[in-house]
């Protein structure tokens, strides 16, 4: 019997040692694998930034390079493209108006994006009336086509402001003692009619994220606020609104970063070099036929790379709870 019982438990041991075994391969197998898909990630997210990086430092101009970090003889050669589009021909370039540019109606979108789209989440999260699930699924529908398709009807719509200028004082003379020449402002070639444009594509997708982190807000707080004798607005700006900081991050960023980048519009509805954003100057040293000067549109990319990547790394917590608290309705 005693032999039978150390037969049994040697064997019981001999499956524990070959079952650890086993989930020890299984778990060197698991990481190798998860590394290697990292791995692959990663390489396949950095060649073109690789790639960018050594076309801004040829001095030649050119995507064509035998290594990333071209023979020169001087080291200095290397900062060519840099030095000539941020400094040397500013006359040529105007590349820091073309920054001022862009962060002027990215900035100016983004506030008056976050702030209306702020009170409309509100609006729809905690009203009740008449047409409310129609406006949600009509701004939902809206969403469905992109700007490009208005393309036409917004050009020739800002056109249109722009002559209000000269048409309103000739039919109404009686008004001509103001002065009408603020409407160029939200006409075409203009930073104010860009940003209209801007507001009318960030507010629809952005007020249905907003209303689901509004839903997921208790309205214990605002019932306790109405039983204090706060009022509505009260009730926003003191209770709600600090208490949707993660979600006004999340759209801020995303509106700053989709206008700052947005290149389309901007070209058709920009027509002078002067009032130009970064992105339509960029693709002003690559539009020639015969001309294309890739090293500094590679420069250019990764000067206007810098404060992109400066906002996610230091709002990347609050996108994240942003998105994921604004997922889950409450």
């Amino acid at each position: 019997m005693s032999n039978q019982a150390t037969m049994s438990s040697g064997g019981t041991g001999d499956k524990q040692k070959s079952a650890m075994v086993m989930s020890q391969r299984e778990k060197v197998f698991s990481i190798t694998f998860r590394m290697t898909i990292i791995v692959i990630a990663i390489i396949f997210a950095l060649f073109p930034v690789v790639f960018v990086v050594a076309s801004a430092i040829n001095p030649e101009g050119t995507l064509s390079t035998r290594s990333l970090i071209p023979n020169v003889d001087d080291p200095s050669e290397l900062l060519n493209n840099f030095r000539a589009l941020l400094v040397d021909e500013l006359e040529i370039y105007p590349f820091w108006n073309w920054i001022l540019n862009s962060f002027v109606v990215a900035s100016v979108t983004t506030v008056l994006g976050v702030m209306i789209t702020a009170l409309s989440a509100y609006s729809f999260s905690r009203f009740r009336f008449k047409g409310r699930r129609s406006l949600l699924l009509g701004i939902l529908l809206i969403q469905v086509f992109p700007n490009l398709l208005a393309m036409v009807s917004l050009f020739i719509i800002l056109s249109q402001v722009s002559r209000l200028a000269v048409i309103i004082p000739q039919a109404m003379p009686f008004l001509s003692f103001i002065d009408w020449n603020w409407l160029n402002f939200f006409g075409l070639n203009s930073a104010g009619g860009l940003i209209l444009v801007y507001l009318g594509g960030v507010m629809g997708i952005n007020t249905w994220l907003m209303k689901g982190f509004f839903d997921s807000v208790p309205r214990d707080i605002d019932e306790s606020a109405m039983v204090d004798g706060a009022t509505h607005a009260q009730t926003y700006w003191l209770l709600i609104f600090p208490l949707i900081r993660p979600i006004l991050a999340v759209v801020a960023v995303l509106s700053f970063i989709g206008t700052f980048n947005e290149f389309v519009l901007a070209r058709v509805l920009l027509r002078d070099r002067e009032s130009w954003t970064l992105m339509v100057g960029l693709f002003n040293f690559i539009n020639a036929d015969f001309n294309r000067d890739w090293g500094k549109f590679a420069a250019g990319a990764l000067v206007a790379a810098v404060p992109v990547v400066v906002v996610y790394l230091a709002l990347q917590d609050q996108i994240v709870g942003g998105l994921t608290q604004g997922a889950v309705k409450g």
